[in-house]
């Protein structure tokens, strides 16, 4: 097929590719050999840009074109400038904000999803997309464990998965008291309190702040020694309370005592959230399970896939144990636009979407149950295997290694600043800053499943001679 030009003297340089043309295929291809060329470097590549690299940014800083450029210049110089300036965070040799390479199944689902652009609100624009989600939402709950009827929603982050699963628990606690949010809105509506962890995510913060929730409309639950909500010390919790507990605390990884808590906090008529990023995926490991006994008790959880489960960024779940109620604060039917309850569109806050779930339906049916099992346990494994090279290296292991975080800090906080920028400097491993009681500190994640153990005693050797340097 020919090229469609527009007329001269509108968008001379631009090319419009006309459907299945030679030029489009051409495109991709060559878009499909630069991501495999990355992807053959991830191991060597430096995992931090260096200066130039990031220098070199600079030839983005264009006026926008008025007659628009040719996409095949386009593309080059997307990966002329922008590959050397990534972060190598798809390779073995990262360990920041835990946050897993993609999976090879999950990479090529969502590049042929990509293809299919498809927009994934319902079963009437895209059927695949509905029963592939669907599915995928069917085998979370199988590989968690988790209430079987629960709905899963797939949305952009844990945040806004956070957002649809708060806002779903003042609903519930609402209509409970009488009041009805969709017919009286929030304001002048009982009081609805949120008894938290000294320790939460400031995500969990972020999306009760976006709810409406002020400072006087929190409580903090006193932690023990290792960041876990200390069961003896929980605020005094009634029916109109959210308790929001975490599976898997982002400095020592540990688990709240779910058994312990959730009980308590039910029989008083509360709803429990459990923000479980990376954590839950310890109810996938025989191994691990016992960290998360009693989680299965809540009301509504949220996890990422781009963390444990090495799905691409952009991919998280929210899970509820009554999915009329996350289906009703999540509506979003029009007259030109009605779906099923059980839609996308009804249980995330996005309308128009892609189907994140495809990548999460990939992944788990290439790994399956016992893939998922090895690989959680694989990573908890090396991160005793870091923790006990680094202590042997000088550096104080502050947390008791339970799950795949590693927190560690030097004798002084200057010396615990420097270890860190001299390693992420490097570009042999990257791992990032952290505060551990006050203190600055470092934590160390291991969440790729590229990640080897040869890899494990690399970043043991680089710690230990920029240390030496120190």
């Amino acid at each position: 097929m020919s090229i469609w030009r527009l007329p001269a003297g509108t968008a001379a340089n631009m090319t419009v590719f006309m459907s299945g043309s030679r030029e489009e295929f051409t495109l991709i291809r060559r878009a499909d050999e630069m991501a495999s060329e990355y992807l053959s470097g991830v191991r060597d590549r430096p995992v931090f840009p260096p200066a130039e690299a990031r220098a070199a940014l600079s030839a983005f800083d264009e006026s926008l074109p008025v007659a628009g450029e040719d996409p095949r210049d386009t593309l080059e110089l997307l990966h002329r400038v922008g590959t050397p300036a990534t972060v190598t965070s798809n390779g073995p040799h990262y360990y920041g904000f835990v946050i897993g390479a993609t999976l090879p199944a999950a990479a090529a689902a969502e590049r042929l999803a990509l293809a299919w652009d498809q927009c994934a609100s319902g079963y009437a624009n895209s059927p695949t997309a509905s029963v592939l989600e669907a599915r995928a939402g069917r085998w979370l709950l199988e590989v968690l464990d988790l209430p079987r009827p629960s709905a899963v929603g797939f949305g952009t982050s844990a945040t806004a998965c956070g957002l649809a699963c708060l806002a779903t628990a003042r609903r519930a606690l609402l209509a409970r008291a009488g009041w009805d949010v969709q017919r009286d809105g929030v304001v002048g509506a009982p009081k609805i309190r949120v008894v938290l962890s000294e320790a939460v995510h400031v995500t969990i913060k972020k999306i009760l702040r976006l709810l409406g929730f002020g400072q006087r409309d929190l409580v903090f639950a006193p932690v023990d020694a290792h960041n876990r909500v200390d069961p003896a010390r929980l605020p005094p919790v009634d029916d109109r309370t959210i308790v929001c507990l975490q599976a898997g605390e982002v400095n020592t990884g540990e688990h709240d005592p779910f058994r312990d808590l959730i009980p308590t906090a039910k029989a008083a008529g509360a709803w429990v959230h459990v923000d479980g990023a990376f954590g839950l995926w310890a109810r996938a490991c025989a191994e691990l399970r016992s960290f998360t006994d009693g989680v299965d008790l809540a009301d509504s959880w949220t996890t990422d896939g781009h963390k444990w489960l090495n799905t691409p960024y952009d991919g998280a779940m929210a899970i509820c144990r009554d999915p009329s109620l996350l289906s009703e604060t999540m509506n979003a039917d029009a007259p030109y636009a009605t779906a099923e309850p059980t839609s996308q569109k009804n249980l995330t806050t996005e309308f128009s979407r892609r189907a994140r779930g495809i990548a999460v339906w990939a992944a788990l049916r290439s790994l399956g149950r016992t893939g998922v099992d090895e690989m959680v346990a694989r990573h908890c494994r090396q991160a005793r295997r870091l923790a006990d090279g680094l202590r042997a290296a000088g550096v104080e292991i502050l947390n008791r290694v339970v799950l795949n975080q590693v927190l560690g800090r030097l004798d002084t906080d200057a010396r615990t600043r420097a270890l860190v920028t001299a390693c992420q400097q490097s570009g042999e491993v990257w791992f990032g800053p952290g505060v551990w009681q006050g203190r600055p500190a470092f934590r160390l994640s291991v969440s790729s499943w590229r990640t080897t153990d040869a890899d494990i005693d690399r970043a043991v050797e680089v710690v230990t001679r920029e240390l030496r340097r120190l």
